[in-house]
């Protein structure tokens, strides 16, 4: 057996690829739209003088978080010109490698990008304010193909808050919500940029992208949209090969909703609303005759998110609950609905992002800090803190606050970006 060192080596090359590979963060909430990586090595303690920052690069206000896909850094950033640009930088340096431009006019409050590119093999998808929706080939940094998600399907006049899609990649097809007259939920062949499928329309607009849960085995599209406080929103399995609607849950309400919905397992989805609406634990059955059901399992008002979902840690909920009169702060919630702390303003999280690797959580505030922390249902425990993130310009401070540092943030290869109204800093947090 002359060949086993050679098959022991293939073996280790692919195995090492392959971990390369999962520390990408390709998409919005890292490649399982989860915020959890497989990171390890995160660093406990940080050193005296706060983690290292080993680059930073000025980028234009906004909310769009970045992606990282094979040593390479996506952003689509938006300038005081009234175009988006598709930025692509070196994680190892921070040069910026190339930018592709696009005229998007338009102003509206909370200026600046507020969206996540989708890396996936040759390409880079992203979709701006307006909605536009861009494929960028990577080799040649050229669009590949484009479309309009909002006007190419009966939209007329863009929403107030603008279009914040983060595209979702499921095999050779790309999915978005148009939320227009016309479409609910539209599904494109991600090389072509051809319509595969379209839902009806679900109701008024929000600010959530699709995410995909598993039921009964089965990957299901699950898309949560807005209402106004009649309770008239709707969250809806689709299969994301037809679009067709597998089950409806009729009794959300929240008018400007952001999170995308959490799988909990077990068939079980939470979807957490902002503006003191809380959270639902939403149960799916499915029935003799192959239809689906829905069962509400319990709903409060103690557990929310504005901007970002809950992430789920040994049978607990960790969320940001910040919205316009209500300051949780940071706050641990069971499976079953029980809060089991919260720190309010001591110390304040208002509209962070965080990310779950090595069982602990990294997590900026929303304002100028980052964190360590380890989820422990217990209390509230924080390893390390640092000031790292700074006041912005020209935001709209006069409704969302002074500072507004919402973006989602990404790991990879030991390495967190993320980004304030004037910076995208990569800082190391891994040995």
């Amino acid at each position: 057996m002359k060949n086993k060192p050679i098959i022991a080596i293939a073996f280790f090359l692919i195995a090492f690829a392959s971990s390369l590979y999962a520390q990408d963060w390709p998409q919005y909430l890292g490649s399982e739209r989860n915020s959890t990586s497989p990171q390890k090595g995160i660093l406990r303690t940080w050193p005296e003088n706060d983690p290292e920052v080993l680059w930073t690069a000025n980028i234009g206000i906004g909310y769009g978080g970045p992606v990282v896909k094979d040593g390479k850094v996506y952003l689509l950033d938006r300038d005081d010109k009234g175009s988006d640009n598709m930025r692509c930088f070196d994680l190892a340096s921070g040069k910026e490698l190339w930018n592709s431009s696009y005229e998007s006019q338009g102003f509206m409050p909370f200026p600046g990008s507020r969206s996540v590119p989708n890396a996936d093999g040759n390409f880079v998808y992203s979709c701006g304010q307006n909605g536009d929706l861009y494929c960028f080939d990577i080799n040649t940094h050229k669009p590949s193909w484009m479309k309009n998600i909002w006007k190419d399907f009966g939209g007329d006049r863009v929403p107030m808050f603008g279009i914040s899609q983060c595209p979702l990649i499921y095999g050779d097809l790309l999915i978005l919500a148009s939320q227009t007259p016309q479409a609910g939920v539209v599904a494109f062949e991600k090389l072509t940029g051809n319509l595969k499928w379209t839902t009806p329309s679900l109701g008024l607009v929000g600010n959530v992208s699709p995410t995909i849960v598993k039921i009964d085995g089965e990957d299901q599209v699950v898309m949560v949209t807005a209402s106004p406080r009649d309770g008239s929103g709707k969250v809806v399995g689709i299969d994301p090969l037809t679009g067709k609607i597998l089950w409806k849950f009729s009794n959300w309400q929240c008018e400007f909703p952001v999170a995308s919905a959490v799988y909990a397992g077990d068939n079980k989805i939470l979807v957490l609303g902002g503006y003191e609406l809380g959270a639902v634990m939403i149960q799916i059955e499915k029935k003799s005759d192959g239809q689906y059901g829905t069962k509400e399992l319990y709903r409060t008002v103690e557990f929310g998110a504005h901007t970002l979902p809950a992430i789920l840690y040994k049978g607990y909920f960790y969320t940001q609950y910040g919205t316009n009169s209500r300051r949780d702060g940071l706050v641990c919630m069971s499976m079953d609905g029980q809060i089991m702390w919260k720190t309010q303003r001591s110390p304040s999280f208002d509209k962070g992002s965080m990310i779950l690797a090595d069982g602990l959580l990294l997590s900026t505030d929303g304002a100028t800090k980052l964190y360590l922390i380890d989820p422990d249902p217990s209390a509230f425990k924080p390893l390390a803190s640092a000031v790292l993130l700074e006041k912005g310009n020209g935001m709209d401070s006069g409704i969302g606050g002074a500072t507004q540092n919402w973006a989602p943030i990404a790991l990879s290869d030991g390495k967190l970006l993320i980004r304030d109204q004037k910076r995208l800093m990569c800082v190391k947090v891994a040995q």
